[in-house]
């Protein structure tokens, strides 16, 4: 897990490019929330944000509020509780064709389950790209860890539709084993 750290870190290293043609990475977007899970469903809303910080470098952080459905457990019913996920940290992207990077990134994660706080951190790399002038898209490939849970990797993938230079939807999809994260919603872009 240290390697991989160590590695997301060293693919981070400035090689004298920005982002690609098309790309911003300054954006704030909020919306509704979904995660599936193998124990029941939870929906609500959240919000993202992104601000460039150096031509290669930016900052990153979100927030979703859910709550779960009533579920059963051995034929117990139990009443819906709260989920609260955080998210902060640092990101690198290199240009690696006119409208393509790659983008790597690592985070400090939190959840607040029913009460119960979980924390640890992600690491994650992939391809972002304009794929037209109002389209982009993205995929990427992670590794989530913390003291509280065993680590697990997971795959990414969203896109955004601009109807303007700032404004726009986007849409993001997290598989991990077990459940299935989504988020769409408006994004404006400086």
């Amino acid at each position: 897990m240290k390697s991989l750290l160590a590695l997301a870190l060293f693919a981070s290293v400035p090689f004298a490019a920005s982002a690609a043609e098309g790309l911003s990475y300054t954006y704030a977007e909020g919306g509704y929330v979904r995660t599936d899970t193998d124990f029941g469903d939870a929906e609500g809303f959240g919000g993202n944000g992104s601000i460039a910080i150096a031509p290669n470098f930016h900052l990153f952080g979100g927030f979703s509020g859910q709550e779960t459905d009533d579920f059963t457990v051995g034929g117990v019913r139990n009443d819906g509780f709260d989920i609260d996920l955080w998210r902060a940290g640092v990101g690198y992207n290199h240009q690696i064709a006119p409208n393509a990077d790659l983008l790597t990134r690592v985070a400090y994660e939190r959840a607040d389950v029913a009460g119960e706080n979980f924390d640890g951190y992600s690491v994650e790399a992939g391809v972002r790209g304009a794929l037209a002038p109002n389209f982009e898209g993205y995929a990427l490939a992670g590794w989530e860890d913390g003291d509280d849970f065993d680590g697990d990797f997971y795959g990414r993938v969203g896109a955004h539709v601009k109807f303007s230079p700032m404004w726009g939807v986007s849409g993001d999809v997290k598989f991990a084993s077990g459940d299935t994260q989504m988020f769409v919603g408006p994004r404006i872009t400086f």
